[in-house]
């Protein structure tokens, strides 16, 4: 992982969205390309080892209602992908995923032991890409969970590379963290958004490595 800059107790580790309506290994209604036995597999090697190493292990969960804003099927005459403004935002319309209380919302890897997860999404009116706070501005409980631990970096990595990790990765800069993106522990909706959301991420401060 490099050179270690904080102590232990300070880092924390992200993982973003890695729901079974993300993946294609659980035929997800929104399955990110890549996800498969290989990835999810890396995914929770890599999670299970950084906690063994005594990390704190956060996990963000998209928890939406029923009838969420960002479903096509709650915007009559609109298509799947497409973008349409709401409210003066731009919106895309996603097929209905993550809904609460169903299969699809189910975080997909496990570790044994004691970390936390921070429900993003559960506003109808408002789309939450963030683990920290949603396109309306209501925040989560994420940041005040890292304070209140005391961690001052953080390891950040799940799906997508291009909406959830990457507007995670940026609200944790803003907040003033310091942010290490693993990005062979990430997959993009599509190559183009995820080279430029690399791109960006890099240029707001994160450091981008390997696993």
């Amino acid at each position: 992982m490099g050179e270690q800059s904080f102590f232990t107790e300070e880092t924390g580790v992200i993982v973003v969205d890695v729901q079974a309506d993300f993946t294609e290994i659980k035929s997800g209604a929104l399955a990110v390309p890549g996800t498969d036995d290989p990835y999810i597999d890396s995914v929770e090697t890599a999670t299970r080892r950084f906690f063994a190493q005594g990390f704190a292990v956060y996990f963000t969960q998209d928890w939406h209602p029923a009838d969420h804003v960002s479903f096509y099927t709650n915007n009559p005459g609109t298509e799947p992908l497409q973008v349409i403004e709401i409210n003066g935002r731009p919106q895309v319309m996603w097929p209905p995923h993550c809904v609460q209380g169903t299969p699809g919302a189910e975080i997909i890897i496990t570790v044994k032991g004691s970390t936390k997860t921070v429900r993003k999404g559960t506003e109808p009116q408002f789309d939450s890409y963030s683990g920290f706070a949603d396109d309306g501005g209501h925040k989560t409980e994420l940041d005040n969970l890292l304070r209140q631990d005391g961690i001052k970096k953080l390891i950040i990595y799940g799906l997508a590379t291009d909406y959830c990790v990457k507007a995670t990765v940026l609200d944790a800069l803003e907040a003033g963290y310091q942010v290490e993106l693993v990005l062979d522990l990430c997959r993009g909706v599509s190559p183009e958004t995820t080279e430029s959301a690399i791109q960006e991420m890099q240029e707001r401060g994160a450091t981008i490595i390997n696993n």
